[in-house]
């Protein structure tokens, strides 16, 4: 039974790392063939560009993780190896997460309606929003490195001291536990941001349809219909990132059971990066009339072959 399920998440994983190599390649490519043919680029191309290629970054970098752990789970005792292949991934995995947090703070900014002055600020400077939480995040990507590291230090040497700190024992599940909490810690920081986010944006829709309750536009006016596209954006950007915490908050109880099945808990992890960008393409008005560009042109290029012509 425990062949078959590991059978049937390696097939997943297979898929979704296609999927998502793809779905992110063209992201990215036609972006940036959009880039060079105008010599210029907007906000919202630059951030979903380099989410793009942060998050093929994260898939590869996941797909092999996964790969290495499945075929040599010996290397688990190398601290070296350790340190590597977390270091990999806490780097992968915050330019995905944060990006996408970006992005929702950019549609916020450029949908919701609010007559706070500090919110009228921030969106008459969004490009500088968008550059200096980046900046932040770098933060906590330094300190997440930098916490990380000295818990493998200070492992190793209490290791060097202690024959009894092997790579199965308690004190190894309790070292490797607490790697996945420090790593759930940063990953909540963006999580709740993006919560917020979504709250405010509903509020900003619930005053907007309340000023245009005596309006001669109704409810349907453009205000109102971007309010709802950005809304469904961050929605179906919640609904991955809430499974993708969920997954990883759960390593922090049941590390044992992440030993023995690695392959299940990738299989969910590199959803969120693989299908929410597919999800970004049907979104995004440019990118899916690039997507129906292509595949007419496979439909007709598939029509132009006769199959009997070896």
């Amino acid at each position: 039974m425990d062949i078959a399920i590991q059978i049937i998440c390696a097939a997943i994983i297979i898929v979704e790392f296609i999927t998502g190599s793809a779905a992110n390649g063209f992201i990215a490519l036609v972006n940036i063939t959009d880039w060079v043919k105008k010599r210029k680029i907007s906000t919202v191309d630059r951030i979903l560009t380099a989410l793009a290629i942060s998050r093929i970054n994260m898939l590869w970098s996941v797909f092999i993780i996964t790969l290495v752990s499945s075929l040599y789970p010996d290397l688990e005792v190398s601290m070296k190896t350790v340190r590597i292949k977390n270091s990999t991934w806490i780097v992968a995995n915050h330019f995905s997460i944060w990006l996408a947090t970006i992005l929702s703070i950019f549609y916020f900014l450029k949908v919701a309606t609010f007559s706070n002055h500090i919110f009228l600020y921030l969106k008459w400077r969004i490009k500088k929003v968008v550059s200096v939480t980046l900046l932040l995040s770098l933060i906590f990507l330094f300190v997440n490195i930098l916490g990380m590291n000295i818990h493998i230090d200070v492992w190793t040497s209490a290791s060097e001291r202690n024959l009894s700190y092997s790579s199965t024992s308690k004190t190894y599940t309790q070292f490797h536990r607490l790697i996945f909490l420090i790593n759930t810690m940063f990953t909540l920081i963006p999580f709740t941001v993006s919560l917020i986010i979504f709250t405010l944006l509903i509020f900003s829709l619930w005053t907007h349809l309340k000023n245009m309750r005596y309006n001669v536009k109704g409810s349907r006016d453009p205000s109102t219909v971007a309010h709802i596209n950005a809304l469904q954006t961050v929605v179906t950007f919640l609904l991955f990132y809430t499974g993708f915490f969920l997954t990883l908050a759960t390593q922090v109880w049941v590390s044992q059971f992440l030993e023995k099945n690695v392959l299940f808990f990738a299989a969910i992890i590199i959803t969120f990066p693989s299908l929410h960008s597919c999800v970004l393409i049907i979104r995004n008005s440019k990118l899916r009339q690039a997507s129906l560009s292509v595949l007419c042109w496979l439909r007709c290029r598939s029509k132009d072959v006769d199959p009997f012509v070896p």
